[in-house]
């Protein structure tokens, strides 16, 4: 049997070098050129069983030559490198119907691994698609870890495929299922988004597949669900951990069937819509406590999608920074520049609260501060609250220790303005209240070591009660040993 020919286009001697000698060694035929119009020549020849290639060419950029390989001769799988590791390179090379994409440095076993997978695959042409303007990145960040995420989404945009979308709290689940939706299948569709831990439990199933007249109290007229209004693009359900168990049963009869009922109605309606979920709890765990339904789990679960905290991604902080600066900029605010040791300062800092800390943090920084350098001494006095007389504390005409009510009424202020002329979702009093719980239990259970009689006690609740919060907010109950 005749050995596949690997035709590999790279301006780099060493990189050229080492994907010879591998090829070779697994057994196939390489040729290999420096510049796109020899491999040009080699496709147009019929030559070559796939392609490697950089996307940075001497004499033609591999975006510009992709088209025309895929025209020629659509069955041949190409492979695209590229040192410039962004989300739109990754989402560029799967709209010109590259075959997969790799960031440099690139794993040798993992490339052989793809080589080999496209070559026994059955050969298919991959859609074309229209180009899109590259002046704003949705997802920001080359680190390794957001490599991975970036390959994940290339390879999900011309599917439907259920997502779930995992991750902390701040991580960017929303903007992961929107950059899904805007550069996939269905981005001439709506996308619609409903966040389950902000609307009322009762109201749930309405909002979801909506409601007929009549079908309950204060229904006067017809109401349309998500579902409905995200007909033929993508529904976003998110903190889905959060969805009532009745709710959870029609859900999951929706993605059986691929139909739904309004509430109060009867004739069945047929829905076309991609699901993206995403959560910040643990759903086995809730599973397990009997809070969430298993087989609605792995009907969600279909794709699974972590995303990294933002102190797993630390060398993402500068580019995220630069992002923000600009995005503030043209908001009318001040531009700052971020001398290296206020950069290092981000970047030792663990972030608790990730992405979405970061840019409140940026958004601070521009509004109060008058100086056009942002320094390590800025950073510290923000990020570290046994640090006194922070612009903040001046602003709210405070000095000495923050009450409890003076930092809700800072944190409610940062929080409306991070939404500029529009106002959050409704559900607002309850969600701070259900905020506020989590950390004073914990903060009790861990003063009385995980005494659950001493704690009830603290709180002045009955014992039932907190042992059925502490399930239900997750809340991992604190033990250590005494100290003398």
């Amino acid at each position: 049997m005749t050995s596949a020919t690997v035709l590999v286009a790279d301006d780099d001697a060493a990189i050229r070098t080492v994907l010879n000698q591998a090829l070779s060694r697994a057994g196939y035929d390489v040729r290999i050129t420096s510049n796109a119009a020899t491999l040009w020549r080699w496709v147009a020849g019929g030559e070559g069983d796939i392609v490697i290639t950089d996307v940075i060419m001497p004499d033609e950029n591999a975006f510009d030559l992709l088209p025309r390989i895929k025209k020629a001769r659509p069955e041949l799988p190409v492979l695209v490198m590229s040192a410039q590791n962004t989300f739109m390179t990754a989402i560029k090379a799967s709209e010109k119907g590259a075959y997969d994409y790799l960031p440099k440095p690139f794993d040798l076993t993992e490339l052989l691994a793809i080589v080999k997978r496209a070559l026994s695959e059955p050969k298919q042409k991959a859609p074309e698609l229209e180009d899109d303007q590259q002046d704003g990145m949705p997802l920001v960040g080359r680190s390794a870890a957001m490599q991975e995420i970036y390959r994940v989404l290339a390879r999900l945009m011309q599917t439907d495929l259920t997502l779930m979308i995992t991750g902390e709290s701040g991580t960017g689940k929303e903007l992961v299922a929107r950059a899904l939706h805007d550069y996939g299948k269905r981005r001439n569709g709506p996308f619609v988004a409903i966040n389950m831990a902000a609307i009322p439990r009762d109201l749930i199933e309405s909002e979801l597949f909506g409601h007929e007249k009549g079908a309950f109290t204060g229904a006067q007229n017809r109401s349309t669900g998500r579902f409905e209004q995200a007909e033929g693009g993508t529904l976003f359900l998110d903190e889905i951990g959060d969805m009532p168990m009745d709710a959870q049963t029609r859900l999951l009869r929706v993605l059986q069937q691929g139909e739904y009922t309004t509430v109060g109605g009867r004739t069945p309606i047929r829905t076309d819509v991609r699901i993206v979920a995403a959560t910040n709890k643990d759903l086995k765990n809730l599973i397990n406590q009997g809070l969430f339904r298993e087989d609605l789990y792995y009907r969600l679960n279909v794709v699974p999608l972590r995303l990294p905290p933002l102190r797993d991604r630390s060398e993402d902080i500068p580019d995220l920074v630069r992002h923000f600066v600009t995005r503030a900029e043209k908001e009318g605010l001040d531009v700052k520049r971020f001398d290296a040791e206020a950069i290092e300062a981000m970047k030792s800092y663990p972030w608790p609260g990730n992405v979405r800390e970061l840019e409140n943090l940026i958004r601070r920084l521009t509004a109060l501060y008058p100086q056009d350098v942002i320094t390590r001494e800025i950073i510290d006095t923000e990020l570290r609250p046994d640090i006194p007389d922070s612009p903040l504390d001046k602003v709210a005409g405070r000095s000495g220790p923050v009450t409890i009510s003076q930092a809700v009424e800072e944190n409610m202020r940062t929080y409306f303005s991070g939404f500029g002329e529009d106002l959050p979702p409704p559900g607002l009093y309850n969600r701070v209240l259900a905020e506020l719980e989590y950390p004073l239990i914990l903060a009790v259970l861990t003063a009385t070591r995980g005494n659950q009689i001493k704690a009830a006690e603290v709180l002045g609740l009955n014992r039932n009660t907190l042992r059925k919060k502490i399930r239900e907010l997750g809340v991992s109950v604190y033990r250590s040993a005494r100290t003398n």
